[in-house]
């Protein structure tokens, strides 16, 4: 009874939190429509602290700081809303109308041909979802074994058995693409600086030479971390120490 009970109740929570980042949402989506873009990142905000991280919230909370002209904030939000979705082509774009507003121009290192091929491959779902992918095809394959276990017409026994290795083969692929997704996520730690003007060390204390500065809005690689400094890396390969209070990683849910 007190199981049932407890479920109940967490039941009527989920859906009572539902309703109101529901509530929420159209509330700091009219606000943004008014104009008021402050009241729409504090409602958007509070969306967020409710538990609930979605593209659409980062998306526009992305494009109300733009219309604040807080390009750090907007660079931060359509970053975190493309880790959710990496294949938005309107989170995207937006994003390329913030980092054209960044002080910095960074080339990007050259990727060989394979590299680019597998990642524009594998980067098309998240890991969650080529693992969703696996699961689905995973289950079709006992499906159609089993029907070509039990298949008494020839002709079923062998599509049935021709669909199962193809469904077989596409887990596998899957679950592959699932791992290489899930290991780049892990290797990679981006970050956005957010002060004005960074001063990059060649060592992670404060009296080290300075070897570039970097501006509010680029988004870096955190490669480790000593105390209240970081060490990160750029698009083109430069790297440095910075202090740990003038970044914002995005990976913080």
């Amino acid at each position: 009874m007190f199981k049932n009970l407890a479920i109940f109740f967490s039941l009527f929570t989920v859906l009572l939190c539902n309703g109101q980042n529901n509530k929420l949402f159209d509330e700091a989506t009219t606000a943004y429509n008014s104009g008021e873009y402050e009241k729409a990142i504090e409602l958007y905000t509070d969306i967020l602290d409710n538990g609930e991280h979605s593209t659409a919230v980062y998306y526009n909370l992305g494009n109300s700081f733009y219309k604040l002209n807080k390009i750090a904030e907007s660079i931060y939000y359509y970053e975190k809303a493309l880790l959710l979705s990496p294949d938005d082509e309107e989170v995207k774009t937006n994003l390329s109308y913030a980092q054209n507003m960044t002080l910095d121009a960074i080339d990007t290192m050259p990727e060989t041909g394979l590299s680019k091929l597998y990642k524009s491959i594998t980067g098309k779902l998240t890991f969650d979802q080529w693992a969703y992918i696996a699961i689905a095809f995973m289950f079709l394959f006992v499906l159609l074994y089993i029907l070509f276990y039990y298949a008494n017409l020839s002709i079923a026994k062998r599509w049935s058995f021709i669909g199962s290795i193809l469904a077989l083969f596409i887990c596998i692929i899957a679950i592959v693409f699932a791992y290489i997704q899930r290991r780049d996520f892990k290797d990679l730690q981006p970050a956005i600086i957010f002060a004005e003007e960074s001063s990059i060390k060649s060592e992670p204390n404060a009296s080290s030479q300075q070897i570039f500065v970097i501006h509010a809005g680029t988004k870096v690689n955190v490669l480790d971390q000593l105390d209240e400094w970081n060490k990160i890396k750029l698009a083109d390969g430069k790297t440095g120490w910075i202090q740990k209070n003038e970044l914002k990683l995005l990976k913080d849910f």
